[in-house]
């Protein structure tokens, strides 16, 4: 998988979504978030474009140490040749964002020099 380094310097990756598993796909790009260790944060616009449906809340630990109750909705994304169902959180953020739950098992490489990133 092939990636940017975009002017922030944020390393991004695209991916497919759905809100069902024969649904149609979205391409949805995340920012990699190493310091983010559960799968994948979408912010609520792109969740409702998607139609993804509400599953439940998690409590979750931000990295200031606030605790806060977090909306998660189902989600279907095709991840390195298979189609993965899994729970999202709906963020108030503006990007999407990919953790190391999604980084396990592979390699992740970024030149910020080149501008590339590449997950293999």
């Amino acid at each position: 998988m092939q990636g940017v380094v975009d002017a922030h310097l944020r390393a991004l990756v695209s991916g497919p979504v759905a809100a069902s598993r024969s649904g149609p796909r979205a391409e949805l790009l995340a920012w990699v978030d190493t310091a983010f260790n559960g799968t994948l944060t979408i912010p609520r616009g792109q969740v409702a474009a998607l139609g993804l449906p509400k599953q439940s809340s998690a409590e979750a630990v931000l990295a200031d140490g606030r605790c806060v109750e977090l909306e998660t909705f189902g989600c279907h994304f095709d991840w390195f040749g298979g189609t993965y169902e899994t729970q999202v959180i709906a963020s108030d953020g503006e990007h999407a964002l990919l953790g190391t739950m999604l980084l396990d098992g592979h390699r992740l490489s970024i030149d910020y020099a080149a501008k590339t990133v590449e997950l293999v």
